[in-house]
């Protein structure tokens, strides 16, 4: 079984292990990690399949995530980690958690609750598959065609962020596209589990975003998560951690202390 790519920063004893959100990379976290770093944590920058640097593969869904990352934890010799994940990633680590309790120390779930979300990644995934590379051969073009779909800037160069040279003068998307369309459903399924993870987790949102509703949410995931804590992240959207780095990371510092 392939082992996922990461970009591991630090060296300390206690290991922090990050997954990214649909279409994002570890490398999405960088700055987050290097601070993480100094304060004495071995941060991995996980790439999760279809994504970044990791494999391709047309098998994606919740539970694959959740074999990828045992692999991985296993290939590293990583007997507990504390586990932060972000919108899909907070899926994957929310469905680790429940599964494999004994390898999770404290979880912490960025802007994603347990329960079943409509598709809403269609214009994005469109947009990005009318990238044609024979045509678009610099970041400055491929940003003018994007605009033509994608209104929101932010949003824009979140996604320009995926393009890479595969050989000089020709680009390429490190997102496995052709699959990524057509898994809607999967991105979007719920969390669902038998087991209970009974250890200190920490629940972040946006204050501005919709993922999370205090009220139709919060009971689902104190169940699943007995010992959770829910922050609000103010000013901030559902890229919470980009939208207010300083203050996500004050709040992340004080709750791992």
């Amino acid at each position: 079984m392939p082992v996922l790519h990461s970009n591991i920063i630090g060296s300390r004893a206690d290991h922090l292990v990050i997954l990214h959100g649909f279409l994002g990379m570890g490398d999405n976290w960088k700055t987050h990690a290097k601070n993480l770093a100094e304060k004495g944590y071995c941060v991995h920058l996980v790439d999760q399949r279809n994504h970044g640097r990791s494999f391709w593969s047309g098998a994606f869904d919740y539970d694959i995530m959740v074999e990828d990352l045992l692999n991985y934890l296993d290939h590293h010799a990583l007997e507990e980690v504390i586990l932060l994940g972000h919108s899909m990633g907070g899926k994957t680590a929310m469905g680790f958690a429940l599964k494999n309790a004994d390898r999770v120390k404290k979880l912490i779930v960025a802007d994603i609750a347990p329960k079943y979300y409509a598709p809403h990644h269609q214009q994005i995934l469109a947009s990005l598959s009318t990238l044609n590379f024979e045509q678009i051969d610099s970041r400055k073009a491929a940003a003018k065609h994007l605009e033509q779909y994608v209104a929101d800037m932010g949003t824009r160069q979140f996604l320009l962020k995926n393009l890479y040279w595969v050989t000089d003068g020709q680009l390429g998307l490190r997102p496995n596209i052709a699959v990524l369309k057509n898994a809607a459903e999967a991105i979007g399924a719920a969390i669902t589990s038998e087991n209970q993870f009974s250890k200190p987790t920490l629940f972040l949102s946006g204050a501005n975003s919709n993922y999370i509703n205090s009220t139709s949410d919060n009971p689902a995931i104190s169940h699943y998560f007995p010992r959770v804590q829910f922050t609000e992240i103010k000013n901030a959207g559902h890229w919470l951690h980009a939208e207010q780095p300083q203050y996500f990371f004050k709040t992340l510092m004080q709750w791992l202390d």
